[in-house]
Parts: C-alpha cells; structure tokens; sequence
C-alpha cells in the first residue's frame, strides 16, 4: 500500500496503525528527508513499536531510547547519535517513520 492512499492526520501520522509496513516506513522516512533506513534506524524503530503494542501504548522519550539503544547497540550513545538518524527530533520523528499516533508529550516538531 502507498503511504499517500493511508489516512493520515494533519502532521502526517497515519490513523490506523495497521496501515504500517516497512515499505510504508520507508516512504514516509523519504518525505522526512532520511533517504536510507539503516540497522540502527529500524532497531530504534522496532523498539519505538515495541514498547507501544507490547507495553500499554508506551511511547518513550528520547532519554529512554538513549538507555535502551545504547545497550541493544553495547556502546554508549549521545543525544547527537540519534539526532543523526532521526534530525527533527529522535523520539517524535521515528515515532511517524514507525506508524504510531503522534505523542502528546511538549516539545517541538
């Protein structure tokens, strides 16, 4: 399915999460100017819609995704390591790549 058929809201997250495939990932990373979707970009983005569907709608901030990628990854990360695969903001912005409803949390994006 072509991500510009799904529902979408007005920021561009799509409405119905079972909408989501990689290949809808994938052009939604394209419209946000990330051209390639690395290991390290899908492992943030399977943990982003892991801890969503397997821990009541969970949707970390960029702090617990710091902690949780630097040990998947067994190094420690920086805020700018994540930046530098998500730049408009890690958390919110490969919360949209990964087809989840859009955070209430405050913060810009």
């Amino acid at each position: 399915m072509n991500y510009n058929d799904l529902e979408t809201t007005d920021n561009g997250y799509l409405v119905n999460a079972d909408d989501w495939s990689e290949d809808v990932a994938t052009e939604i990373a394209a419209g946000e100017g990330i051209t390639e979707l690395t290991d390290r970009h899908w492992d943030l983005i399977n943990y982003l819609r892991g801890e969503y569907f397997e821990n009541a709608e969970t949707q970390p901030n960029d702090r617990a995704i710091l902690k949780a990628m630097s040990k998947a990854w067994g190094e420690k990360i920086g805020s700018n390591d994540l930046y530098d695969l998500f730049p408009l903001q890690p958390s919110k912005q490969a919360a949209k790549i990964a087809g989840l409803p859009e955070s209430k949390r405050k913060g810009g994006y």
